[in-house]
């Protein structure tokens, strides 16, 4: 196979989903001189994590996902998490609606809209613990509002689907706030590629596989790249790149061979949905609810009853019920797996594995699970749901982190982590949920600490004030920034009002 000459950029990007298309405007819009080459290995952009049947579509705010608030051993329910998540979704409304704004995106309502996000738990021992909750949320700014009901009227009100049929015995609670919002990440990532593609210094790449990634002497790093069409090989040079390539992104960090993704490896979790196809079902659910976990569950298992809107339609979902796969990508290899363990991580992975039993053994339940067993979990959401009124529709592969750990060896993680090298010329995000909705805040920190002396200017703070206007200020600490705030972006967003 040929190799074409060298190209050198400025900027790499390896992926093209919703967290390369948020590095590319950022870096668009606070240096619009720096040249920029997006990779792709698929046809299409956004067909993999960021597509919109691949992920829960919630903007994840901590308004409703109780794994972001766990019950602590005398009964109290800790919240920092969930101030930290929501903190990170309003700089993400905020830089979309700057967006919007700007004309960059055109229709906000192809990819964001108003739902509900309410958490619903039946029992008494989870009852009490969601009362604890919604009293301790209550006393934060960013919960205020949040309302909550053991009352079954109500309910009926609020979530006729769920109460419908359900013996009036049955103890069961809801919390409930309306500024929650339905994201189609898959639509937000093409407006933003679509626009990043109509500058003369940025371009993409799609059908374009990286082989390798290697330093040179001078600093910079040689990406080979490899043509999927063609199979023409070229090299790219740059002097900085980004890994945003969903589970993929490890396997291409460990070919980076810098110290720091010494010890990382990676644990994947499929997973499916029941798609609902009674379109008077789906009329009659308005609401994103959440449950309680099974014990063993990654985060990306909370069961939810989900309404989302693709393609300009409403759909509703439940689940999604994982499953095991040795692929890091839905389009991905069977081989990703075994080709991710080295010398440096089979330790944390082993002890990670050891430590874990209880999700191997859940996961394993998952996958024996027929359709019908698949339909017993959804009955406790909907206790008159019918196996012909739905379909079971393929989620996305997520990779969880592993890490060294000291004392453990190993530590499985249920978070999004980014892994840079010393200089900063290089970084990865691995991991999973929260990411999309929390993009902006993480690709804002990466700037800040791969790109020092830029991140420094007086230009560069002002215009990221401009974009993020609550920059550098906790919204959880000002009553009345946070509302304004809310109301600035809800209006630009076409969401509904905050009074």
């Amino acid at each position: 196979m040929s190799k074409k000459s060298n190209k050198e950029v400025d900027v790499v990007l390896i992926g093209a989903g919703i967290m390369s298309a948020t590095l590319g405007t950022l870096i668009n819009e606070l240096s619009p001189d720096v040249n920029i080459e997006i990779l792709e290995r698929l046809d299409v952009v956004a067909a993999e994590s960021s597509d919109a049947w691949n992920n829960a579509g919630t903007g994840h705010s901590a308004l409703c996902e109780l794994n972001y608030t766990p019950e602590q051993k005398d009964g109290s329910v800790k919240v920092d998490k969930a101030v930290k998540i929501a903190e990170q979704f309003e700089v993400s409304k905020q830089f979309w609606s700057y967006l919007v704004d700007k004309g960059i995106i055109a229709q906000p309502e192809n990819f964001i809209r108003s739902i509900p996000h309410m958490s619903a738990v039946f029992g008494e021992k989870d009852v009490k613990f969601l009362k604890t909750r919604w009293e301790t949320m209550n006393t934060q700014t960013l919960f205020k509002g949040m309302e909550y009901t053991e009352d079954a009227t109500l309910l009926k009100s609020w979530i006729p689907l769920m109460m419908e049929g359900r013996d009036a015995s049955e103890k069961i609670a809801a919390t409930k706030m309306d500024l929650g919002t339905d994201v189609n990440f898959g639509s937000l990532t093409r407006d933003l590629i679509n626009n990043l593609a109509n500058k003369e210094n940025i371009s993409i790449s799609l059908n374009h596989e990286v082989v390798d990634i290697e330093r040179e002497d001078d600093g910079r790093w040689e990406i080979e790249v490899k043509d999927l069409k063609t199979g023409v090989k070229r090299e790219l040079k740059a002097k900085f790149v980004f890994i945003g390539a969903g589970g993929h992104s490890l396997l291409l960090l460990e070919k980076s061979g810098i110290p720091e993704a010494k010890g990382y490896g990676g644990f994947p979790v499929g997973g499916q949905w029941l798609r609902c196809i009674n379109e008077e079902i789906i009329n009659t659910h308005h609401a994103k609810v959440y449950g309680k976990a099974s014990v063993g569950a990654p985060p990306m298992s909370v069961p939810h009853l989900d309404t989302r809107y693709i393609d300009g339609k409403q759909a509703l979902l439940f689940g999604p019920y994982a499953g095991f796969s040795t692929k890091f990508l839905k389009q991905g290899s069977y081989f990703d797996l075994p080709a991710s363990i080295k010398l440096s991580n089979i330790r944390p992975m082993l002890s990670a594995g050891l430590d874990n039993l209880p999700l191997t053994k859940y996961l394993i339940t998952e996958v024996m699970k027929s359709p019908k067993d698949k339909l017993e979990s959804l009955k406790q959401f909907m206790p008159t749901a019918k196996l012909e009124d739905w379909v079971i529709e393929k989620a996305g592969q997520r990779v969880q982190v592993i890490k060294k750990d000291e004392k453990k060896g190993g530590i499985l993680e249920f978070g999004t982590e980014v892994v840079s090298s010393a200089d900063g010329s290089i970084a990865a995000l691995l991991g999973a949920s929260p990411g999309a909705s929390t993009s902006v805040a993480i690709m804002i920190s990466l700037l800040k600490k791969c790109f020092p002396e830029r991140a420094k200017s007086d230009e560069y703070r002002k215009k990221l004030r401009e974009m993020i206007p609550s920059h550098g200020k906790a919204l959880n600490d000002d009553a009345e920034l946070c509302r304004e705030t809310r109301i600035r972006t809800h209006k630009a967003l076409k969401l509904i009002d905050i009074d």
